[in-house]
Formats: structure tokens, sequence, C-alpha cells
């Protein structure tokens, strides 16, 4: 089985090294435990995967607020044999059902591609699967900052602040070109939609492994806010 997990981002501390003292800025990220949805395999799927879900979506009844935290059905028969008409006629035809994790219905579901050998739908994923792994890829949606100029989104210095500049100081300058091509090659570095992007970071270094309190702690900065949803996998970057 690919060795991966989910998690949230809890925020940012530094621990010491415990014979030179020297500080590590870490990131600490609450991994699993998850629940093993569906298992993709080359003969059914045409590619094999692990599909895992993290943190159940229904809340209790009195904490409710809305219905937004209750699960559809389809939801809830995602993770669950819910009997329908279409299953019966299936049933009826000889069509096996794809096995159910009988768990509650997950917030954040992500498939992990790879070896899918081991892996069994209903079973639990739990931080010290990643015991051995020393280094990982963290994958998040960065911070979204809405339209941003070109100041603010690529480190433009301005126009000039002097004599002659006029209300237009944080414009970009001119952008246009000759008479050949006349046009505007894609990539211009202009002002746009800043964040809310994938962002992968790749191959940072597992600092350690909390089992008991299912916490992972990974060296440097992972991208998305604290309590954003991340995919946490073994690195294939060699070097």
């Amino acid at each position: 089985m690919s060795k991966g997990i989910l998690g949230r981002k809890v925020g940012m501390t530094q621990v010491f090294h415990p014979e030179t003292g020297v500080a590590t800025p870490v990131t600490v990220i609450e991994a699993g435990p998850c629940t093993v949805l569906q298992v993709k395999t080359e003969e059914r799927d045409g590619y094999s995967a692990v599909q895992l879900g993290f943190l159940n979506k229904v809340r209790p009844a009195k904490e409710r607020r809305s219905r937004s935290s209750q699960a559809s059905r389809s939801e809830r028969g995602h993770v669950a044999d819910i009997r329908s008409k279409r299953s019966k006629s299936l049933a009826a035809a000889g069509v096996e059902a794809v096995p159910k994790a009988g768990c509650e219905p997950k917030k954040f579901i992500r498939e992990l591609r790879g070896d899918a050998a081991g892996a069994e739908v209903g079973q639990e994923v739990k931080v010290d699967a990643l015991q051995e792994v020393g280094r990982v890829d963290v994958v998040g949606v960065a911070k979204g900052r809405g339209f941003s100029g070109v100041m603010r989104r690529h480190n433009f210095h301005g126009q000039r602040a002097s004599h002659g500049v006029k209300k237009c100081h944080r414009h970009a300058g001119g952008t246009g070109m000759s008479a050949s091509p006349s046009r505007l090659f894609k990539g211009k570095r202009m002002a746009g939609q800043y964040g809310a992007k994938r962002i992968t970071a790749r191959n940072l270094n597992v600092v350690k492994v909390d089992a008991e309190n299912n916490l992972l702690l990974v060296e440097g900065s992972v991208p998305g806010p604290t309590g954003g949803y991340l995919v946490i996998k073994e690195t294939n970057k060699v070097g």
C-alpha cells in the first residue's frame, strides 16, 4: 500500500535539537486517523489507488446549526450500504456490489495513486504509517488573496514617485509590443487572481511522528491556512 495520509494544518512552531540546540522551524499537522473508503484496481478501474476519508461530516444533533452539517443520501451511500431500486436491480442482474467502509460520511476525501496491495475497505490508517518515511510531499490549497495588483502579486517596484508620475504609482507600466508580433505573449505578469491554487511542497523532512496524539511534524512551511486540509504522501523525489 502506498504510504500516505490526510490531515489538516494546526500551525507552526519550532523544535530544538537535543545535542546541538539548533532551532528547527516545523509545521504541526493533525494527520489521521483516516478510513479507507475505496480500493481502485487495474482490472476494475483501470488504475491502482486508495481512497481515504478524513474527519466525520455528520455532527451530533445538539451541535448542528444548519443542514450543511448533515450528509446527503449520496454521501451516506458512498460509505454505507443503502438499499435502493438501482442496487436491487443490479443485484438481481448478478452484478457484484462494491464493498462499503461502513463508517460515517467524511468531510475530506482524496485518492492516493500507487500500489494498493494490502489495503482493505474499512481499514483505519494512522500517522504511524509514516514512521519509517524520512521525507514527504505535502499538497494543499494556498491562501486566496483575491484579485491583486502587480506589486503584491509579482513584487513589482511600481512607478517612480517623482514629478510627472500622477495617480499611477502602483501600475504595471507598459505591456504592449511592437507592430510585430503586435500582441501579448501568454504568461505576461499582470494583475489577476492571487492564491487559491493547489500547491505541492516537495521533499520535506519529517522531524517527528507523534502516534499518540495523531500529530506529524515536518520541517518548514506547508501551503494553506491554519485548519486547511492537506494530503501527505511519501515523496518520490530522489536525492
